[in-house]
């Protein structure tokens, strides 16, 4: 019986470890997201009730969820050079004189990639499994965070293949365009202020405590470099292909240039392609391809000889600060933004940059009426990144923090350790009460059709709604006084709020505005337990054991329940009819018809919402994604659908259906 086990067990690890090799490396996925997860789900069901077999490179330990407080350092075993910059050609020609008058007669070959804008990662597999995971450090040691690194699905626990017994494998951990704004997303919607840039999000994720929480970010990551004794390979493009063979993710836009102006044409290219990508990269990585040259070309004091880093010049424009104004999130968060004169900036105009907290203020020693230089930091949200001093006013004056909320005069707050002050006053402060009431009537939550922020804040300057369980007790009459407000109007907001009470569970636990509850979580939440009572009661220690959910959310799920007043609303909901119970309908998809393929809506659709189209591929089996690219199977346009759509005809192997297609598809 327990050899049966031990093999149902291997069996499955080493299926799940070749789903996760054809879905991240090959991008050629077999069995749909739900098959996969419920195999992982049987795996840990089984690792769970025989830890006899217990393998630190398991799939299920992906989720992470382990509480980390210290990071060992540790030395590396090969030195983390630095590379050379260079920010011109006249450079590029000089190291590649250099280069040549190293080499002599010999010919010599190029490897040009990208230069992957995130932190750096050193990585050792020892027969085959990831033993440890090293961040650069000061190059000589690093912050040991192997099980942060681990709940990255990109990097392989374990190889297959013709791997050496030991070696090590740098690369880059970064996050996509699309993962960064869900983070900033997720971040607005629970009242923080938003991450500055991709780069440093990555950066910071890697030190989380949490594992778990590090799993939710969804890093990516890109191997780039090989390090050991005796490696099988005579040139880095040939370790470049066996370590796509081994399983890890290499970049698939890495070129192989006969000669210097081969390289110069991929630096050129890629200095307006860049701005497609998904990621932000700063520049491109040149190095010599043949090991054996690398090796004779040697090192400087800092970076190797055989390779340098071509940087793009980051657009910068200057302009006036008139004025810093304080936001104020639903969960207290106060957000100082620098308020500019019009600037055109990579294409846009820029009036507003977040300065994000107190220190960066500080930092920047802003004074009032500075000048001051703007880009867009990674690519994406504008920065202040200095002042123009030479022309600053005389006598001017520091731009002093608020001391106190902007919205409703309460002294602000800031924790030991925390960045951002925040409002304690969260059941007074307007911006609070408002943000968390439209969180409720949001299209994701209770999607309260009709109900708009304007008449939320109308209603709450009335003295109609104190909290979202408020809705449930408005009447025509009391709807009708309200500015712009007709009796049809009234009605459908009544009939909306009405329809509400449908609303199945996990949708009701995303409207509640649970710091750190996220839509995905709460369905997580949802499915594990069966009633907002399960919840309530439910012990730190049961929540973490929930997918996604850690230490930091479980102790938000249970802060909430004991704050009396949340306990009041969640009450008045429950005797309003609101669903506070999951469905007895199954969860469990359709069918399997769309299995393993992905799809994204575009245009204006007439047969279904946008919302029910996307529940309808998660009930066959499918997968949504948020934008066109060379993972997306299916793209259903309906009508007037623009750039996505002539995006899918650019990439050519996307599939293009129309909404009646999409339905045969299914029936």
């Amino acid at each position: 019986m327990s050899e049966n086990i031990r093999r149902q067990i291997e069996d499955l690890r080493t299926e799940l470890h070749q789903h996760n090799y054809n879905y991240y490396t090959l991008d050629r996925p077999t069995i749909s997201d739900f098959e996969f997860d419920e195999k992982l789900r049987r795996l840990a069901e089984l690792e769970a009730t025989h830890p006899e077999f217990y393998d630190a490179t398991s799939p299920t330990l992906r989720v992470g969820g382990g509480v980390t407080k210290n990071f060992p350092t540790v030395e590396h075993e090969y030195r983390m050079f630095s590379l050379d910059n260079s920010y011109n050609f006249d450079d590029i020609d000089d190291w590649y004189n250099r280069v040549v008058r190293g080499l002599g007669t010999e010919e010599v070959e190029f490897v040009a990639e990208l230069k992957f804008d995130g932190t750096s990662i050193s990585l050792k597999y020892t027969d085959g499994k990831l033993t440890e995971a090293v961040t650069r450090g000061d190059g000589f040691r690093g912050d040991e965070i192997t099980a942060n690194v681990r709940t990255i699905s990109s990097v392989p626990l374990k190889l297959h293949g013709d791997y050496p017994a030991e070696f090590f494998i740098r690369g880059e951990i970064y996050l996509t365009h699309i993962a960064f704004e869900k983070i900033n997303a997720a971040r607005a919607e629970e009242g923080y202020e938003a991450f500055m840039n991709p780069r440093n999000t990555a950066s910071g994720s890697l030190k989380l405590q949490d594992s778990a929480e590090v799993r939710r970010r969804g890093l990516s990551a890109v191997l780039y470099q090989l390090i050991g004794k005796e490696l099988p390979a005579e040139s880095h493009w040939e370790l470049l292909q066996k370590a796509r063979n081994w399983g890890f993710h290499t970049s698939d836009f890495a070129k192989l240039c006969k000669n210097i102006d081969e390289v110069r044409a991929f630096i050129e290219h890629w200095e307006t392609s860049r701005h497609d990508l998904d990621f932000d990269i700063d520049g491109i990585v040149i190095k010599v391809n043949n090991l054996r040259q690398q090796q004779l070309l040697g090192y400087t004091s800092k970076s190797p000889r055989w390779a340098m880093a071509y940087k793009y010049k980051a657009e910068t424009a200057e302009t006036d600060l008139l004025s810093v104004s304080y936001q104020v999130g639903r969960t207290g968060t106060v957000t100082p933004v620098a308020n500019l004169a019009p600037v055109l900036l990579a294409g846009t105009v820029v009036k507003r940059a977040s300065l994000h907290n107190a220190d960066i203020i500080l930092k920047l020693d802003l004074h009032e009426g500075d000048r001051v230089y703007v880009e867009k930091g990674g690519e994406i949200i504008p920065k202040i990144t200095g002042v123009n001093t030479a022309v600053r006013n005389p006598d001017p004056k520091p731009v002093a923090y608020a001391t106190h909320c902007p919205e409703c005069g309460t002294e602000l707050i800031r924790n030991e350790g925390e960045a951002a002050h925040f409002c304690p006053n969260e059941w007074h402060c307007p911006p609070q009460v408002v943000g968390k009431m439209i969180h409720f009537v949001s299209r994701k939550a209770m999607n309260i059709a009709n109900l708009g922020s304007e008449t939320i804040e109308q209603l709450y300057r009335a003295g109609l709604v104190k909290t979202v369980a408020d809705f449930y007790h408005l009447t025509k009459e009391q709807l009708l006084p309200l500015e712009r407000m007709a009796e049809r109007s009234a009605l459908n907001i009544i009939n909306g709020i009405d329809k509400s009470r449908e609303v199945p569970f996990e949708r009701v636990l995303y409207a509640l505005g649970i710091r750190h509850v996220g839509e995905t979580v709460a369905k997580k939440l949802a499915k594990n337990f069966s009633s907002i009572d399960e919840l309530k009661n439910a012990s730190v220690d049961e929540l973490i054991q929930v997918e996604d959910v850690g230490l930091r959310i479980a102790e938000s799920v249970r802060d909430f329940f004991a704050n009396e007043g949340n306990a009041a609303m969640v009450e008045d909901l429950r005797k309003q009819g609101v669903q506070l119970q999951r469905s007895e309908q199954s969860q469990e998809p359709m069918s399997d018809t769309l299995g393993g393929k992905t799809f994204l809506f575009t245009g204006k659709l007439s047969l279904f919402t946008r919302d029910e189209a996307e529940a309808l591929v998660e009930q066959h089996g499918g997968r949504n994604i948020s934008a066109v690219s060379k993972n997306l199977n299916y793209l259903v346009a309906g009508e007037k659908a623009g750039s996505k759509l002539k995006k899918a005809k650019e990439i050519g192997t996307v599939q293009i259906l129309d909404e009646q297609q999409f339905l045969d598809m299914i029936q």
